[in-house]
């Protein structure tokens, strides 16, 4: 029993020599491995990090550009014509389509003549016996058959009767209800068969016609813009065009201001309740696409032509209520820059402060990156392939 006794302490004390020097086995190896970094195993972690994300880059774009003022207007024809009834009656047709390309003077409607064409020979009979009456009293006055008082009363009456019978022609011609100006008639207000009105303040409007050449675009400016452009205007830096005033154009489906004109002219005061000013602006109308009524977008210049920074719409980012872009250094690493933007220009937007020429932002990958990370840039290029073309200012994106 001794014996045994004294036999299991000796094998404990093995079993602690045994698990020391597997432990300082294990503390060898990883002393081995932090001494040893170039080991297979250093190799494998280090080909396990995620290369760096490619992105767009774009280099700040400098141009001499003028600034504008963007602003929305209504479009209203050079001339509008409300047509009412002259003389009262009943209307006996209508004489045009809804829509309808009229002339100046083509007849429109007709009211019944019957009464006034009675009214019209009536006048015309009483002042054919005015006439003869004042005629015999200027023969007796010279034969001193006639007082000179009785003379002057028949001429009165004659004068009297011929202004009788000059109404009476008008309100004859009134029953033909005729197109004043050239133009595109509305449809009838008034179908045929119903008494109108020809009372004065209490006419009865019976269609418009509106022209289709050129037309206005009224629109308002407000009160920094006017400032902006009566400063440029004062200063003699005003861009003109013929001693006018360009302005371009954008209907609702359109982009880039493709139509151009000018401005015609300002309203005398600024609305106190809007804090704005309204401006007439001339646009030529050759395609008949400009309909009375329709919105326009229409852009004005306030600022004299400057170099100015353009960059991609795509570049730019949001922070809050910050905008901002990412650039890319020489050592591709990317940094944010807060900036400050002004309009659109073609297609780009105007950077007031922020960044300088040259520098090198990110149009595409914003997303993916970070401040301070590494990227792998490609440049934003145009490529054309034979069988592809690219439409005059279309970009699309090639590695370097």
């Amino acid at each position: 029993m001794k014996l045994a006794f004294n036999f299991l302490p000796y094998r404990l004390r093995r079993g602690k020599r045994s698990i020391f020097s597997a432990l300082l086995a294990v503390t060898t190896a990883a002393g081995v491995y932090s001494v040893a970094p170039g080991s297979a195993f250093a190799a494998d972690a280090a080909a396990a990090q995620p290369p760096a994300p490619k992105v767009t880059v774009s280099p700040v774009e400098i141009k001499l550009v003028t600034e504008f003022e963007e602003i929305t207007g209504r479009i209203e024809a050079t001339e509008t014509v409300e047509l009412r009834a002259r003389v009262s009656g009943h209307l006996d047709n209508v004489q045009f389509q809804s829509g309808q390309l009229v002339k100046k003077g083509d007849v429109l409607f007709t009211i019944d003549p019957r009464w006034y064409q009675a009214q019209f020979d009536l006048a015309n009979a009483r002042a054919e016996v005015a006439e003869r009456e004042a005629k015999r009293a200027e023969d007796l006055l010279a034969a001193s058959a006639l007082s000179s008082e009785e003379a002057e009363s028949r001429r009165a009456k004659a004068a009297e009767a011929k202004a009788e019978l000059a109404t009476a022609r008008l309100d004859l011609e009134h029953t033909q209800v005729r197109a004043p100006i050239a133009g595109r008639v509305s449809r009838a207000f008034v179908t045929a068969g119903n008494l109108v009105s020809g009372a004065p303040g209490n006419a009865t409007l019976l269609t418009t016609i509106v022209t289709t050449g050129d037309a206005y675009v009224y629109a308002d400016l407000d009160e920094s813009a006017l400032l902006k452009f009566n400063r440029i205007a004062r200063e003699n830096h005003q861009v003109m065009e013929g001693g006018r005033v360009p302005v371009d154009m954008q209907l609702a489906d359109e982009s880039n201001y493709p139509r151009h004109g000018f401005i015609e002219s300002f309203d005398n005061r600024v609305n106190p309740d809007t804090g704005s000013l309204t401006v007439r602006m001339l646009f030529p109308n050759q395609d008949g696409a400009l309909v009375p009524g329709l919105f326009a977008r229409v852009r004005v210049p306030v600022g004299a032509p400057q170099n100015t920074l353009l960059v991609s719409e795509r570049a730019i980012g949001t922070d809050q209520s910050q905008k901002f872009v990412l650039t890319v250094a020489k050592d591709n690493t990317v940094a944010y820059r807060s900036v400050k933007l002004g309009g659109n220009v073609e297609g780009k937007r105007v950077v007031r402060e922020g960044l300088v020429p040259g520098e090198t932002i990110i149009v595409n990958g914003l997303q993916r990156v970070r401040p301070g990370m590494t990227v792998a840039p490609v440049s934003e290029v145009a490529v054309v392939t034979p069988t592809q073309s690219v439409p005059s200012g279309a970009k699309v994106a090639a590695a370097r």
